[in-house]
């Protein structure tokens, strides 16, 4: 086989810094919206707790999902239609669960202390940010499917593209995550702390809802 027919060529093709842009603006406009994944970062960040473990999650979640809808992974999702349901089923399970939760925290006084100053584990708050990620359908048929799509249009310029995405992830995520702190002053109150919990369990509550209608 020669280079030129090589299945790497791609990957190693010029750099092509319209494809790299295109794809930051793409994931950026996937990712740059209020849902429960950026939720779960912005709490981290307003209580300066694993942020930067959870950022790193995310992002190179992020990073992997992008890479398999450039490989065309998207094809494969598609049929397989049992694999997505079972995801769904159980994203939305765990969504619903969250949801509960952070109710609970914004309607109970006493449970602000959880909110505010109590501290979760790494391993739990580990374990929350990699449901958030790969629970999630929408990542799938977001990441996967519709930007492995777009990938494709570039041709060989597509992992230019892809790298894009990804370093735009890596941009959102940090900046949510480590610039949360500009925010802290607002919430020294517990007012505001319930004021999010109840945002929180609104939206993952409506996500989890939207997942089994």
């Amino acid at each position: 086989m020669s280079w030129t027919s090589s299945p790497v060529r791609a990957i190693v093709s010029p750099m092509d810094p319209l494809a790299a842009l295109s794809g930051l603006g793409f994931g950026l406009s996937l990712i740059v919206a209020i849902g429960a994944q950026n939720a779960f970062v912005l709490r981290q960040g307003l209580r300066g707790e694993h942020v930067g473990p959870v950022v790193a999650i995310c992002a190179v979640s992020d990073a992997i999902l992008i890479a398999l809808g450039v490989a065309g992974a998207g094809a494969l999702l598609r049929g397989a239609p049992g694999v997505v349901d079972a995801v769904r089923l159980g994203g939305a399970a765990f969504l619903l669960a969250y949801a509960a939760l952070a109710a609970r925290r914004a309607w109970r006084p006493g449970a602000l202390h959880a909110a505010a100053g109590g501290s979760s584990g790494l391993r739990a708050t580990v374990a929350a940010a990699l449901a958030l990620t790969w629970l999630n359908p929408h990542v799938y048929l977001d990441t996967v499917v519709l930007l492995g799509s777009v990938a494709a249009t570039h041709g060989d310029a597509r992992w230019w593209f892809g790298l894009g995405a990804a370093c735009g992830s890596v941009v959102w995520f940090a900046g949510l995550g480590f610039g949360a702190r500009l925010l802290r002053r607002p919430f020294e109150r517990p007012a505001a702390w319930r004021a999010l919990d109840g945002a929180v369990a609104l939206v993952m509550g409506a996500i989890g809802l939207s997942l089994v209608m």
